[in-house]
């Protein structure tokens, strides 16, 4: 279905998108659920001023205040348990998509208030302090009143994460506030924040001491440090990231990640973890087997390192840094390891992934964050010979689209 006219119209919605909105045809329905018959009008293929004449039984109360206007959010209409069915028929149909049959496993979902780690914006005026997250579809930005995702540490903290906005944001801009909770409590990163000066420097020590953050990094460099602001890994090992560094969103997801690999490399005495960032998967596969863990990032790199020394009881970490978009592992390079882990970002390993295909090594596990890019990737390693036997998805963004999966191959 196409148009483009005025009138009112009734519309029956085929499916969801990628933006969380329902679609028929090609025209979208903002918060259209599969089934729901609606009527309004459409304006350059969008449903507006919309009305459900006929709900999904799907359809649910959204639980937040903010639902209406978050860009993160935009599933909170939606069952959990229907979302979880959705974003594993979004992996099984990115696998069809290459021409690969495998039975997807149901999705593992994190709960409401897990997730440890967001980027939030600030903005301030003459009198003014907004912090929260950009609207959905919008450059503007709402004041965060309560989040049905995040741990509630980080919303306690608010009036404290305020305060850092009015230091750090000049009038004419936004600054940027990685915030991430830990063992020790929150760890602040800020970005695009004004030069810090002397007084500045005071004011900051101040509010680090009222809010009793762990660690306060401002434009890359840590201004405060109260407590080592180290993350503790599934195994025990403990890593101080850079920061504002990489993290999986949610302990309990990066639990089902972890128990996912360790079942994948079993009983592997060598292994190699590319795109290691700082020992998610390294450290433990490191009480079983060595393990030559490659990551683009120096900082991620020296933060595993530092780990690895620190904790007990672990085989041998080579940690390296290599830009493996640029210089993939060699499929030479493999020889003598048993297995193999790679988790890459969005983009995908394409590269890696030929060489992979034409190495040896009798076992990979995958782990990505991109259904679509590791559908590509996985048709390369089964080109390549490999057999995708078990793919596993975990929903650490809970009422968004975005999901992650972890699968396994052998040769």
């Amino acid at each position: 279905m196409e148009t483009t006219g005025f009138e009112m119209t009734e519309i029956r919605v085929e499916r969801i998108g990628l933006d969380g909105d329902g679609r028929a045809g090609s025209v979208r329905v903002p918060t259209g659920l599969p089934g729901e018959l609606w009527s309004g009008s459409v304006e350059d293929n969008v449903l507006i001023d919309g009305q459900i004449l006929s709900p999904s039984p799907e359809r649910v109360n959204p639980p937040c205040v903010h639902h209406q206007v978050c860009g993160g959010c935009s599933l909170q209409h939606m069952a959990t348990g229907a979302q979880a069915e959705w974003k594993r028929g979004f992996v099984t149909h990115a696998l069809e998509s290459r021409g690969i049959s495998v039975e997807v496993r149901p999705t593992v979902t994190s709960p409401p208030r897990s997730r440890r780690r967001a980027v939030m914006t600030g903005r301030r005026t003459r009198k003014t302090v907004t912090l929260g997250f950009h609207g959905r579809r919008s450059d503007g930005i709402f004041d965060l009143r309560e989040c049905q995702v995040l741990v509630p540490e980080v919303l306690e903290a608010k009036a404290l994460l305020d305060r850092l906005v009015v230091l750090a944001a000049s009038r004419s801009g936004e600054v940027k506030l990685s915030v991430t909770h830990g063992p020790a409590g929150l760890d602040i990163a800020l970005e695009t924040a004004k030069p810090l000066d002397a007084e500045m420097g005071t004011r900051l020590a101040e509010i680090a001491e009222d809010a009793d953050f762990a660690r306060v990094s401002w434009n890359g460099d840590v201004v405060s440090l109260r407590r080592d602001a180290a993350q503790e890994f599934v195994g025990g090992a403990r890593v101080m990231g850079p920061p504002g560094g990489f993290l999986q969103a949610t302990a309990h997801g990066e639990k089902i990640l972890v128990d996912h690999v360790l079942e994948t490399v079993g009983q592997a005495r060598r292994a190699v973890d590319l795109f290691c960032g700082s020992g998610t998967f390294t450290l433990p596969l490191a009480r079983g087997a060595e393990v030559l863990a490659v990551e683009g990032s120096a900082e991620m790199v020296q933060a595993l390192d530092a780990g690895w020394r620190q904790a007990q009881g672990l085989k041998r970490v080579q940690a390296r840094m290599r830009d493996l978009f640029r210089r993939p592992v060699l499929a030479s390079e493999f020889k003598g390891f048993e297995a193999v882990v790679i988790d890459p970002p969005r983009a995908g390993a394409e590269a890696q992934m030929h060489e992979l295909a034409k190495s040896d090594v009798p076992r990979i596990a995958a782990v990505s964050c991109n259904p679509v890019t590791f559908a590509r990737d996985a048709q390369i390693l089964v080109e390549g010979g490999y057999r995708l036997e078990a793919v596993q998805p975990v929903d650490q963004f809970l009422w968004s689209t975005h999901v992650e999966l972890a699968a396994r191959f052998s040769r």
